[in-house]
């Protein structure tokens, strides 16, 4: 399945982008609030930046106590950027956050941000696809 595809079956297709210069204590609100994982850094609200994950505030915590929250999320995210295209395969990205080990990569088209697709996603594209293919040929076997 494309990612492409992916996206579509999204029932919310937003991604919640941030300025370099928001501190992490408000990156948690926000993620609370929205119960999502991860925020995409972006100085022009197109361009991904970095990214920065609740994995990410959690591990600063654990370093450098609750004086991480009074850091901005541009410290703290992900600068080195894993990201696909709308046209890459779930297979290849599944393969991609598996060995990186990472839940979220932001969707490009022309370098501009166009979704963001979670490892749940590719997973839950990964079951329907083989799922369709067991119909296709229990059909095929049943001569329907």
């Amino acid at each position: 399945m494309l990612v492409s595809q992916i996206l579509k079956t999204k029932a919310d297709d937003s991604v919640t982008t941030v300025k370099p210069g928001v501190l992490i204590s408000e990156a948690a609100k926000m993620l609370s609030e929205k119960r999502i994982g991860t925020l995409v850094i972006c100085s022009d609200g197109k361009t991904p930046d970095g990214i920065l994950s609740e994995r990410d505030i959690v591990r600063a915590l654990g370093v450098q106590g609750d004086a991480c929250l009074n850091m901005t999320v541009e410290s703290l995210m992900t600068k080195e950027l894993v990201t696909c295209g709308t046209d890459a395969r779930s297979d290849e990205i599944l393969t991609k956050m598996t060995e990186g080990r990472f839940r979220h990569m932001p969707v490009l088209a022309d370098g501009a941000l166009v979704g963001l697709i979670s490892l749940g996603d590719v997973v839950k594209a990964q079951l329907m696809e083989l799922s369709m293919e067991k119909d296709a040929l229990q059909g095929m076997i049943m001569g329907h």
